[in-house]
């Protein structure tokens, strides 16, 4: 491997680590500020490895606090072979070589929140960086999943998105935006999990610098996107109702996950740790 590839793969796992920093210490602070009586949560961290000593990362999870129901702020850094299955997948979208030559680098934060007060809502969020002997490429994105819809939320968290993405590419967030509608709909129910973000993979414009740029921001803007939101809403009255909406709503996130998500098929094939990369689903569900 190239040197300044080496150089490039340390600064990129360790801005994600440092991302996962800021967003844990951010969360545990909102904990503090949520009403009720109850002590505010705080992350349980759990060290991680994948099998064959391929690395591993970071599993923080916190689960029955203030504000917080259930929320995993995830970081990685793994290497190794791909199992067949998943470079028989790599393959076929166009990976360079990776008929030839499986080995694999990647590194990124995964974050899924569910929130105690149903008129609050879910988020996801995630960067990566992978690599292969033939390639590099960035993916990420963040997306909203209320289960009770406000308008204002939505436009607060996609117009925070649109700034972060306009100083890379005047198509940016429109282009990012339609990939997230598509990849984050659910075919059998005929529906979006939520109310969208932006989405984006195999972003690999042969400037590593701009890429890896680009990626800071839509990290960057995560929390100025979903805080206030979270912060606003989670003082809110709600009743027996809204609580049910919610459990129902939660259910179209655990279907979404387990049959359609790339990232969770990826992470169970390749032997990274399974509680580290199920802690998406929400802690309760139901389905009518």
């Amino acid at each position: 491997m190239r040197p300044a590839m080496d150089e490039q793969r340390h600064r990129a796992a360790l801005w994600f680590r440092e991302l996962r920093d800021r967003i844990t210490a951010a969360f545990e602070a909102l904990e503090d500020r949520a009403p009720g009586n109850a002590p505010a949560g705080r992350f349980e961290v759990t060290p991680t490895e994948r099998a064959d000593n391929g690395g591993g990362g970071i599993m923080s999870v916190m689960r029955g606090g203030r504000a917080f129901e259930k929320v995993g702020v995830n970081w990685s850094e793994v290497h190794g072979t791909l199992a067949p299955r998943a470079q028989a997948a790599m393959a076929a979208r166009g990976v360079p070589g990776m008929e030839d030559d499986p080995r694999f680098w990647a590194s990124g934060i995964s974050l899924v929140a569910h929130m105690r007060n149903p008129h609050a809502p879910a988020v996801h969020m995630n960067t990566r960086m992978f690599w292969t002997p033939g390639a590099w490429w960035f993916g990420g994105g963040s997306d909203l999943n209320p289960c009770i819809e406000y308008a204002d939320d939505t436009a607060h968290f996609h117009n925070t998105l649109r700034d972060a993405c306009l100083p890379h590419g005047a198509d940016y967030y429109d282009r990012f935006k339609a990939w997230a509608d598509e990849y984050f709909f659910i075919p059998h129910r005929g529906r979006a999990r939520g109310v969208g973000g932006i989405f984006y993979d195999d972003l690999n414009t042969g400037d590593w610098e701009a890429d890896f740029a680009f990626t800071r921001d839509v990290g960057a803007a995560f929390l100025p996107a979903f805080l206030p939101l979270a912060e606003a809403r989670m003082t809110q009255a709600f009743d027996d109702v809204d609580s049910d909406t919610q459990l129902i709503h939660r259910g179209l996130y655990a279907e979404y996950n387990l049959v359609y998500d790339r990232g969770t098929k990826f992470g169970l094939e390749t032997g990274h740790n399974a509680d580290a990369v199920l802690m998406s689903l929400p802690p309760l569900a139901k389905w009518v």
